[in-house]
C-alpha cells in the first residue's frame, strides 16, 4: 500500500511539474525575446526534459510495482492510449528545444540577436498542440483509474 501512494504521489509530483514547466515557457515565449530570455528558456526546458524522464521512470515503477500489476497495464487500451499521448507530447517538444537551443548559440555568438517573429510563432504553435495533448492525458488516466479500456 505505502509503495503504491509513493509512486502515485512521484509520478502525479513529475506530471504537475512537467505542466508548470510548460506553461513557464508559454510565458517566456509571449513577450520580446532577448539574450536573458533565451538563457531562462533553455533552463527550463532542459528542467522540461528532467521531468519528463521522471514521469517515465515513475509510470513505470507504477506498472510494475503496483497493485495492479502489469497484466491490466498492457490488455488496457486507455493505458496505450495514454502513452501515445505522451509520446506525442515528447515528439512535439522537440523542435522548440531545437530553437532554444539554437538561439542560445545565435545570442552567445551575438548579444544583440533576437529571434524572428515566424521562428517565436512556430515554437508557439508546438507548444499550444503539446498542451492540448498534455491536457487529454489526464481524461485519460481518470478513466483508466475507474476501469474503462479493458477488453471484453
Amino acid at each position: 500500500m505505502f509503495v503504491d501512494w509513493a509512486l502515485a504521489s512521484l509520478h502525479h509530483l513529475a506530471v504537475f511539474s512537467l505542466a508548470a514547466i510548460l506553461a513557464a515557457e508559454f510565458v517566456l515565449i509571449r513577450n520580446a525575446i532577448d539574450a536573458a530570455t533565451i538563457r531562462r528558456l533553455g533552463r527550463i526546458d532542459l528542467h522540461y526534459g528532467i521531468a519528463a524522464g521522471l514521469v517515465v521512470v515513475f509510470g513505470v515503477a507504477r506498472v510494475f510495482f503496483g497493485p495492479k500489476g502489469y497484466e491490466y497495464y498492457v490488455a488496457n487500451h486507455i493505458f496505450w492510449t495514454k502513452i501515445l499521448l505522451f509520446v506525442l507530447v515528447a515528439v512535439l517538444s522537440i523542435p522548440p528545444t531545437l530553437k532554444f537551443r539554437g538561439w542560445s548559440r545565435q545570442s552567445r555568438a551575438n548579444a544583440a540577436y533576437r529571434p524572428e517573429a515566424g521562428e517565436i510563432g512556430g515554437v508557439k504553435r508546438y507548444l499550444w498542440i503539446e498542451a492540448a495533448l498534455f491536457l487529454a492525458i489526464p481524461v485519460a488516466a481518470a478513466a483508466m483509474a475507474r476501469g474503462y479500456g479493458m477488453a471484453g
